[in-house]
């Protein structure tokens, strides 16, 4: 589990402005025991990133991207609320269908009572692409 890493992204910011690992929110104690991203590589360069899989019922905090991303579900489902905090949508996410992502659209995800295994597809390596903005919906926070 890349937890840590991931944590100290300097791609990774909280909604006002700093970096995620100065915010309260807690990356390890928020994902820990339920997001597991595969550290094998994967030869299909379209993609750029490797699988992911969520424990059940898991929520991925409230976050958004400023670049396009596209959620590939292979087993299990992703109940998706993206938009507006006063006027969200929602829609659930089954195996062989996406969901796809617009630069600061905020979304949620909620893995189903199977949990989940998705791809997550960027446009470029998402080592050199876009940031992702975090906000303080569903996070443990630290002491």
């Amino acid at each position: 589990m890349e937890l840590e890493q991931q944590q100290y992204s300097e791609n990774y910011y909280w909604h006002d402005g700093r970096k995620l690992y100065d915010s309260p929110a807690d990356f390890v104690a928020t994902f820990k025991d339920a997001m597991w991203v595969s550290l094998e590589s994967m030869d299909v360069g379209a993609f750029n990133r490797s699988p992911l899989k969520v424990r059940p019922n898991f929520v991925v905090p409230r976050h958004h991207h400023t670049t396009k991303e596209m959620i590939f579900i292979f087993q299990g489902t992703y109940s998706i609320e993206y938009g507006a905090e006063d006027k969200p949508e929602t829609v659930v996410v089954g195996p062989g269908q996406f969901f796809l992502s617009y630069p600061g659209t905020p979304y949620t995800m909620t893995a189903g009572p199977e949990g989940v295994t998705y791809i997550e597809t960027w446009p470029q390596h998402v080592t050199g692409g876009g940031d992702t903005i975090w906000y303080d919906v569903g996070w443990t926070h630290r002491s």
